[in-house]
């Protein structure tokens, strides 16, 4: 299964959501990275399940072991320049919750697609390696790689830009700063910028939740203290790198950067970012182009948004097909599931960000 991504680095994420352990492989970061590990751990936690209404109630302390590649005190984890080997152990499974899903493929999810590539063979219990659970180890290079670009100078945060269609306050795609950063980091167990549009916001999944539904949304994600001049023109942009992994990340469905899908609308002399200088650098008064010209970083903030469908898995009965006799079935689906998946998501897309980010740097 293509579960790698990288030019510098070279990341490989492995396991099933019912396995006993999943884990990542990384080689390419550098030598001598010595990481905070409660601040690790912290960033970690944001991602864990079971810590609200607003997310499953599988519970998992998602606490990384690294077998290789770090020398871990239990302060501090310091990479050695060998490959990183980390592994999370699962602790909570219930595969019994899947046991009537085993030719009847849940819709929209992988499980139909994945019988056809695979076989009947295929694990799909809790998702199995399509599962979001996966996102894990990937925060665990992450986490790793946002303490090692903040000793670079470079900053990245996001928040809910919008959960079912209610708005929060967007990033000023020109303006926006650490002080935007810290409102949301006050507010990590909802990180917004305008707490009205995020009582609105909890108060859409819990009708989602109650009615046995589910809720989609977008993120929005800035990087802030990027040097122009990262990235290549057409096939290994910025773009091309940051949208490589979110689409990793399961039930992305679509990502824009600056104004996005937005400038299609406007005319050129309202899309362009005029150039202006303070007699010692140069910058752009806005940044409809979100932080991007021609596929390279311009110096200015690179802001983008990815579009995240509704959790799929849901208790509303719903129509599929038994594969195996080829007639129509109702199906109920059991288990734990997220009401809304954009709620954990948050620092996924953070550390995909920051992987990006990373490699990119290691190109000069």
């Amino acid at each position: 299964m293509a579960t790698t991504y990288g030019k510098n680095l070279k990341l490989s994420i492995y396991g099933g959501s019912h396995d006993e352990c999943i884990g990542v492989t990384v080689s390419g970061l550098p030598s001598g990275i010595t990481v905070d590990r409660a601040e690790l751990l912290r960033f970690m936690e944001r991602r864990a399940p079971g810590r609200s209404l607003m997310s499953t109630q599988r519970k998992e302390p998602d606490r990384p072991e690294f077998l290789s590649g770090a020398v871990d005190d239990g302060e501090k984890i310091t990479l050695d320049g060998g490959e990183l080997h980390a592994i999370i152990r699962n602790t909570s499974q219930r595969s019994a919750d899947y046991s009537n899903l085993e030719f009847i493929p849940r819709p929209s999810h992988a499980d139909f697609a994945a019988r056809m590539k695979y076989g009947e063979n295929v694990d799909l219990r809790g998702g199995g390696h399509f599962s979001g659970r996966l996102t894990a180890p990937m925060c665990i290079v992450g986490g790793i790689c946002l303490q090692y670009l903040r000793s670079r100078g470079i900053e990245i945060a996001a928040h809910f830009y919008s959960i079912g269609g209610i708005k929060d306050k967007p990033f000023d795609l020109a303006k926006v700063s650490t002080a935007d950063f810290e409102i949301l980091r006050s507010r990590s167990d909802f990180p917004v910028l305008s707490e009205d549009a995020g009582k609105l916001m909890r108060e859409k999944i819990e009708e989602a939740r109650t009615s046995l539904d589910s809720v989609g949304g977008v993120v929005e994600c800035a990087i802030l203290g990027v040097p122009a001049g990262l990235g290549e023109h057409m096939f290994d942009g910025v773009e091309n790198r940051i949208s490589g992994i979110v689409f990793g990340i399961p039930a992305v469905k679509g990502i824009e950067f600056g104004n996005g899908f937005e400038c299609s609308t406007l005319h050129g002399s309202q899309n362009n970012d005029p150039f202006v200088t303070d007699g010692e650098k140069i910058f752009t008064s806005t940044n409809n182009a979100g932080g991007i010209l021609g596929g390279m970083s311009s110096g200015m903030p690179i802001v983008f948004r990815a579009a995240m469908k509704p959790t799929p898995s849901i208790y509303l009965e719903q129509d599929s097909v038994d594969m195996v006799s080829m007639k129509p079935v109702k199906l109920s689906i059991k288990g734990r599931h997220d009401p809304c998946v954009v709620v954990r998501a948050l620092p996924v897309f953070e550390a995909a960000a920051a992987i990006a980010l990373t490699d990119l740097l290691l190109d000069n």
